[in-house]
């Protein structure tokens, strides 16, 4: 089952994927150019298969224009001055320049390493026709590897980052619970509130395996659903980022209630563990919404919902019992009235953004943004086809995949 899994992680297929298309272009390029060992073809290729079919796709033109660019300006100072330091700062530099000049975008920089890894290996005797020969070969071979092989579905990789922000979000919110259940000191609190804080970077990471993920759904044969599936993830990321800030907000109200409590604990013998109890709850409520997004629709993300809507209806009860202590406090004293509410609000907030009602209602504005954007995109003849009463929607298997995950 290991050796199953490791053939099917996407960091192997890609390998694989690399592999072969070099090999094919090196077996090509070997019959048709003249040099004894066409290095260039496996290059190129290895460079143009480093993308998920959806890039291929949109940008396959200018990453192809930027390596043919790199080869061009290596070839032609390897012809006249080989490879010394002073001529591969002028390579970068020239290949920089180039890739400005043919209007690559963002694969400027690859016009440049391009040219420096060819330089490489067209010092010993070569000709300029031979290498763009090459290049061209390792292009289509590329291309055709990215068109043909399945590329790697990236879904797994982010919904296993997802699940782990969920579960450094529910130790934090444990820890916290701890601490607020006894007496702890300013500086221990604001160590929470740095941790806490120290969430964003988490996040941003998430983010990144995300976009690649995203990527690698678009277009891609292998993948039935790929709207569907981007839409559940973005928005189950955005659900956990709002409670990473909601959470980083509460650390900061526990941080200023201990302040103005010191030396006392900062709540009540009874008030005390419910807050405990009550952070404990909400951490098994996000564990259990990271599940669910990262879960396929399936009768696995419908236990997924109702373990989800159980712990929030658990939380809620709990809730309301400690909003209820908490205005018998405040009634016998409201010196701390504004951070006792403070709590209840961002508790309160962490509970409605992972609601199951609210979760679908986000779902239903997202699939309807981008049913909207696709038909902007269409062609005139589907437009003209619309104009004459066969609007194009969404497919059945679609309309019963959207309605299981909801």
């Amino acid at each position: 089952m290991r050796l199953v899994r490791r053939h099917r992680d996407p960091v192997v297929v890609q390998a694989l994927r690399s592999t072969v298309a070099a090999t094919i272009a090196y077996v090509i390029a070997k019959q048709l150019s003249p040099e004894p060992a066409p290095l260039t073809a496996p290059l190129t290729a290895l460079l143009v298969v480093q993308v998920t079919l959806f890039a291929t796709l949109t940008t396959s033109i200018r990453r192809v224009n930027s390596v043919v660019a790199g080869v061009l300006v290596a070839i032609a100072f390897s012809l006249l001055v080989g490879l010394t330091w002073w001529s591969l700062a002028l390579v970068i530099l020239a290949g920089l320049a180039v890739g400005h000049l043919v209007r690559v975008d963002e694969f400027v920089a690859e016009v440049a390493i391009s040219a420096m890894l060819v330089l490489g290996v067209t010092t010993v005797g070569s000709t300029g026709w031979a290498r763009i020969v090459e290049t061209l070969i390792g292009a289509v071979v590329g291309m055709a590897c990215n068109l043909l092989l399945a590329p790697p579905v990236w879904t797994e990789h982010a919904g296993m980052s997802i699940d782990g922000l969920a579960r450094r979000m529910r130790q934090l919110m444990l820890h916290m619970g701890e601490e607020v259940a006894g007496r702890p000191p300013v500086e221990r609190t604001a160590a929470r509130l740095h941790e806490a804080r120290r969430l964003d970077h988490d996040i941003a990471d998430v983010d990144a395996a995300l976009r690649q993920a995203e990527d690698s759904l678009r277009l891609n044969p292998r993948v039935r659903e790929g709207l569907l599936h981007r839409v559940v993830l973005r928005t189950g990321l955005d659900t956990l980022e709002i409670c990473t800030v909601v959470l980083r907000v509460l650390a900061r109200t526990f941080t200023d209630l201990t302040k103005a409590r010191e030396p006392e604990p900062l709540f009540s013998r009874q008030t005390g563990p419910l807050v405990q109890q009550l952070l404990s709850e909400i951490s098994d409520a996000v564990v259990s919404y990271a599940v669910l997004v990262t879960t396929d629709v399936s009768v696995s993300a419908e236990s997924a919902e109702s373990r989800l809507a159980t712990e929030l209806r658990q939380a809620a009860a709990t809730r309301d019992k400690l909003a209820q202590l908490l205005l018998e406090e405040v009634q016998r004293d409201a010196s701390q009235w504004q951070l006792h509410g403070a709590v209840l609000t961002e508790v309160n907030r962490i509970l409605d953004e992972m609601d199951i009602e609210h979760r679908s209602k986000r779902l239903l504005e997202e699939l309807d943004l981008h049913t909207r954007a696709q038909r902007a995109r269409r062609s005139r003849l589907t437009r003209f086809a619309d104009r004459l009463g066969a609007p194009v929607r969404l497919g059945r298997n679609r309309e019963d995949a959207v309605g299981r995950s909801l």
